[in-house]
């Protein structure tokens, strides 16, 4: 479980999640880049509750859906929803204000 977050960047869309960013920002954005992923490893690891990231590593980094999640935990599907969405509030409100902080946190 410990490792599940290197499964997000490792797996599933995180190829669409780079191609997004250069059509942002175009041109050659490495070091944007390189920070932002050490930021989202770091608000992964420290900012998620064990069940957020168990779910968004399994539905970003496998592709599974939600009604196989769902399923596999034992749980219902709007559970699954619900716990998404606030796993990616989470990291959003996270990397939006408190980028600072993660940068000055240890990842490893």
């Amino acid at each position: 479980m410990t490792d599940s977050y290197k499964t997000f960047e490792d797996r599933g869309r995180y190829n669409e999640y780079q191609e997004y960013l250069s059509r942002i920002y175009g041109g050659d954005n490495s070091d944007s880049h390189q920070r932002l992923l050490k930021n989202m490893r770091a608000a992964l690891k420290n900012e998620l509750t064990p069940r957020q990231l168990q779910m968004i590593a399994m539905y970003y980094g496998e592709n599974i859906k939600m009604p196989e999640i769902a399923r596999r935990l034992g749980v219902d599907k709007s559970t699954v929803s619900r716990t998404l969405k606030r796993g990616r509030v989470r990291l959003s409100r996270c990397l939006k204000y408190g980028a600072a902080e993660l940068l000055s946190c240890k990842t490893e």
